[in-house]
C-alpha cells in the first residue's frame, strides 16, 4: 500500500514530549505488523545541531551514515530499532542552503524565489524523499504552533494534507492541560487556543494528545472535543509516566493506535503484544539493587545533554535488574583536591565526550582516582583521550602530556602530543582531510566505522567478536607513538581501525574494569538490547557493591 503520513505537532509550550509520542506511536504500529519510519523537521536556522550549545539544545545524536541530528532521533531508534538516516532530519538551515544553492545555479530560471512555493516544495520533497516500502512515515515538527520560524513547515504539511487526501494523512497535535492548584482543576483553555492557532493556518487536527499530570475527566475531554471539532474518542490523555518506556502502554490503553488505524481504515496485521514493554517497566519500578555511577562531565546542568548515555545506563541497569543512580559531577569545578571526597562513595566512574580544555583537570582527576582505587572506569570519546593523557602523565612520567586541542606545544616529548588533530582518514572509498581552519560543523569523523579487536582482551570478552562497527563523532585521535611504552605499564590498545592507524579501544590490565572507547556506544543501545560495554560496566559496578558489602559484613 502507499505510505500513510502522520504529522505530529505541538502547542502551548515546548518539551511536551512530541518525540516520545511519535516514537511510542511508531512502536505500537510496528507491534501491529506495520513497517514504520520516523522523521524530524526542525525549524531553527542552524544547518544541523552539531555546533549548537548542548546545554540549550541537548545532545547531538549521530546516525549510522554520519548525520548530526536532533536527540529525538535517538528516541525513534530506541523505541523501534529502525536506524535513522541523514534523510530523516532536516532543518530550516538545510532547506535554505539548498534553496540558495539552486538559485545561484540558475535552477529557478531567474524567477522570483519565495517561501511559497519554493521553500514549501523543498520541505515536501524532504518529507516524501527516500520512501521505500514503509506503511507509515511519522514526521515530527519541532517547536510549537505559532512560532514564526515554523510557519513554512506547517504550510508544507497543510499542502500535503490537501494533495494526498485525508485517506493518507493524519494530524496529531500534542498540547497541555495544566492543573491549577489554587482552583483545584485542570484547565482546557490552553488546548482550545492551541488548536485555534493550528486551524487558523489551515490544519484541522485529527487526534489530540493531552499532556497532563493527572487523569483527564471525561467531561473535560467532551469539552475539548466540542471546541476543537475532534471526536471525543480521539482526545487522548498523555499522562506523566515513571519511565519513558511506559508511554507506549499508556497510549495504547487510551486507544491511540486503535484510532489511528480507524482513521486510515486499516486492521492490524498481527496481534499486538506489549509483554516486553511491561517487563522493562516492571524491572525499572522494582529493581533488586542499586549502583551509583559518577558522571564527570562539562554539561551537567540539564539531563538531555547526555540523553543517549543515561538511557544506555538505564538499559544496562534493567538487564541486571538494578537501578542506576547517576551522580552528576561538573568537571569544571571538580579538581584533584576534592576527588576523594566526591568519588569515595560511588561504585563506578564514567567520563563522557566533550570539547575544549575547560574542565579537563577535573576529568583527569577522576581518571586518576578510578585507576588508583580500582573503581570501574568507562571513558567515552574524550573520556578515552583523557584516560590516555592521564596514564602518559602518571605512568610514563611525561608531566606536560596533553592534547593539541588545548596547546600548540602539547608536549616536549619527542613522541608528540598524546592526542592530535586527525588530518586525514578514509570513508566510503574517499579520503577526508581536515585542518584547524576547517569549519567546525560537519567536519568530524562521523557515523559508523569498523574496529578490529585483539583476542584475549577485555574488549573481546565484552563483544565476543573480532570486528565490530560503532558510531563516531570526534576530530582528534590518540597518538599510537606511546603504545609500546604504555604496554609495559599494562595499558593495551585492544581495538584499532582495520589499517592499524587509529586507536579505538584502550584498556588497563590488573584492574577490575578500566576501558576507554573512541566511539559513542550509547547511540546503539536499546531497551531490549543493552549495549554490551554498558552492560559489562554496570556488572562491574554491581560486583564492586557485592565486594564492599562482604567486606563491611566481615
Amino acid at each position: 500500500m502507499a505510505a500513510k503520513y502522520i504529522f505530529i505537532t505541538g502547542g502551548v509550550v515546548s518539551s511536551l514530549g512530541k518525540g516520545l509520542s511519535a516514537a511510542s506511536l511508531a512502536a505500537l504500529l510496528q507491534g501491529r505488523g506495520f513497517k514504520v519510519r520516523l522523521r524530524k523537521l526542525d525549524p531553527y536556522l542552524n544547518v544541523d545541531p552539531g555546533t549548537m550549545n548542548p546545554t540549550q539544545h541537548g545532545e547531538v545524536f549521530v546516525t549510522e551514515d554520519g548525520a548530526e541530528t536532533d536527540l529525538d532521533l535517538g528516541h525513534y531508534e530506541r523505541f523501534t530499532g529502525v536506524n535513522a538516516r541523514k534523510s530523516d532530519n532536516v532543518t530550516t538551515g538545510q532547506i535554505y542552503s539548498t534553496l540558495l544553492a539552486k538559485e545561484r545555479r540558475g535552477d529557478y530560471l531567474g524567477g522570483t524565489v519565495q517561501v511559497i512555493p519554493h521553500v514549501t516544495d523543498l520541505i515536501k520533497n524532504f518529507i516524501r524523499g527516500s520512501e521505500t516500502d514503509e506503511d507509515f512515515i511519522l514526521c515530527e515538527i519541532g517547536g510549537t504552533v505559532g512560532d514564526i520560524e515554523g510557519l513554512p513547515f506547517f504550510e508544507a504539511i497543510r499542502q500535503l494534507g490537501y494533495e494526498l487526501g485525508r485517506g493518507r494523512v493524519l494530524f496529531v497535535h500534542v498540547t497541555l492541560i495544566p492543573y491549577i492548584a489554587a482552583a483545584r482543576e485542570l484547565k482546557t483553555k490552553p488546548t482550545q487556543h492551541s488548536v485555534k492557532e493550528l486551524r487558523s493556518i489551515g490544519i484541522q487536527p485529527d487526534i489530540l494528545l493531552c499532556r497532563a499530570d493527572r487523569e483527564v475527566p471525561l467531561g473535560d475531554k467532551k469539552k475539548i472535543a466540542q471546541f476543537c471539532n475532534v471526536p471525543v474518542e480521539n482526545v487522548i490523555s498523555a499522562l506523566d509516566a515513571a519511565t519513558i518506556y511506559q508511554v507506549p502502554q499508556n497510549l495504547n490503553r487510551e486507544g491511540l493506535d486503535t484510532q489511528v488505524l480507524k482513521h486510515f481504515g486499516l486492521k492490524s496485521k498481527r496481534e499486538l503484544h506489549l509483554a516486553e514493554w511491561e517487563r522493562i517497566v516492571k524491572r525499572h519500578a522494582q529493581p533488586k539493587g542499586e549502583v551509583t555511577v559518577a558522571l564527570v562531565g562539562k554539561y551537567t546542568s540539564i539531563g538531555d545533554t547526555y540523553k543517549s548515555l543515561t538511557e544506555a545506563l538505564d538499559h544496562a541497569g534493567i538487564a541486571h535488574n538494578l537501578r542506576v543512580k547517576v551522580q552528576w559531577i561538573n568537571s569544571r569545578v571538580f579538581e584533584s583536591a576534592d576527588a576523594a571526597k566526591k568519588l569515595k562513595e560511588v561504585d563506578a566512574i564514567l567520563v563522557p565526550g566533550g570539547f575544549g580544555e575547560d574542565g579537563v583537570r577535573g576529568k583527569i582527576a577522576a581518571v586518576t582516582y578510578a585507576r588508583e582505587h580500582h573503581i570501574p572506569y568507562f571513558g567515552i570519546c574524550f573520556g578515552m583521550q583523557i584516560a590516555v593523557i592521564e596514564m602518559v602523565r602518571n605512568l610514563l612520567g611525561v608531566k606536560d602530556a596533553t592534547s593539541s586541542e588545548f596547546s600548540a606545544a602539547a608536549s616536549k616529548d619527542l613522541r608528540g602530543p598524546v592526542v592530535g588533530l586527525m588530518t586525514e582518514w578514509k570513508t566510503a572509498g574517499k579520503t577526508e582531510r581536515r585542518s584547524k581552519e576547517s569549519d567546525l560543523g560537519g567536519t568530524m569523523r562521523l557515523g559508523a566505522y569498523p574496529c578490529v579487536i585483539a583476542p584475549k582482551t577485555l574488549a573481546h570478552k565484552i563483544y565476543g567478536a573480532a570486528e565490530i562497527s560503532e558510531r563516531h563523532r570526534h576530530r582528534y585521535e590518540v597518538n599510537l607513538n606511546y603504545a609500546d611504552a604504555l604496554a609495559k605499564q599494562g595499558v593495551v590498545f585492544s581495538g584499532l581501525s582495520p589499517d592499524g592507524r587509529l586507536p579505538e579501544i584502550v584498556e588497563l590490565k590488573n584492574h577490575p574494569f578500566f576501558i576507554g572507547v573512541q566511539f559513542h556506544p550509547e547511540f546503539k543501545s536499546r531497551p531490549f538490547a543493552p549495549h554490551p560495554i554498558f552492560a559489562a560496566f554496570i556488572k562491574a559496578a554491581k560486583e564492586r557493591v557485592k565486594t564492599n558489602m562482604a567486606l563491611f559484613t566481615c
